[in-house]
């Protein structure tokens, strides 16, 4: 019996590890495809009732293995001695409140300028699909609030990602892989969007409702929108 618990006990240490590896990969590449500057952003994963998360203010370059940074759903810290990302609150809330694996917070330019215009970046593609419709802006609240949590979970309801109002965009997904998709597509619909809406004299056309429907079933294998 204590053999076994032993196993468990490394399974569960392995599981950390290799999560942690793969989180500090994520938030690497959030900085080398430019959805990033500094430390701002941050990426968190949940294995079982723990949440790694990125500490605050640590350039991802610069993480190891030891400064793996895990809480509970609560936001106590279960381990790490550096101090988790001060954007916790929203990535407990959608934890608590969504089927989230993983999420991804970014300050990728085109989509925090989206965020500055307009309530909601429209159906200009369909991989608008893989966010669930439309993708919501969320007022703006201080970082690091309850406030802003809350308001971000009022722009995600039936989403998957939402723009955050001046500050940047939010995905989740079953994992750390599907999240970060979520976010490059945000950020490239984003882009698409602003790219239309400056050309003079012509409005981007948009998708209706019925083929965004369309492609929502087609796209369904990317994963599924919260309840």
């Amino acid at each position: 019996m204590t053999e076994q618990r032993d196993e468990e006990r490394e399974a569960a240490r392995d599981a950390i590890r290799n999560a942690w590896a793969e989180l500090v990969g994520t938030a690497r590449r959030t900085v080398r495809d430019g959805l990033v500057v500094g430390t701002s952003g941050n990426v968190s994963v949940r294995v079982g009732g723990t949440v790694l998360v990125t500490p605050s203010g640590v350039p991802y370059d610069r993480l190891r293995p030891e400064d793996a940074v895990g809480v509970d759903l609560e936001g106590r810290q279960l381990f790490g001695d550096l101090p988790p990302t001060s954007e916790l609150p929203m990535h407990l809330a959608i934890y608590r409140n969504t089927y989230a694996g993983a999420v991804v917070h970014t300050h990728a330019v085109h989509a925090t300028a989206v965020s500055m215009l307009v309530p909601e970046l429209p159906a200009v593609h369909y991989m608008t699909g893989i966010l669930g419709g439309p993708v919501r802006v969320a007022p703006y609240a201080l970082y690091g609030t309850e406030e802003l949590a809350e308001h971000m979970l009022r722009a995600l309801r039936d989403r998957t990602g939402c723009l955050l109002q001046n500050h940047g965009t939010v995905t989740y997904g079953d994992n750390l892989s599907q999240a970060y998709d979520r976010t490059a597509q945000l950020e490239w619909m984003s882009r698409l969007w602003l790219t239309a809406a400056a050309v003079p004299g012509h409005a981007p056309t948009l998708l209706s409702p019925g083929q965004l429907r369309e492609a929502e079933e087609k796209l369904r294998g990317y994963g599924r929108p919260a309840d």
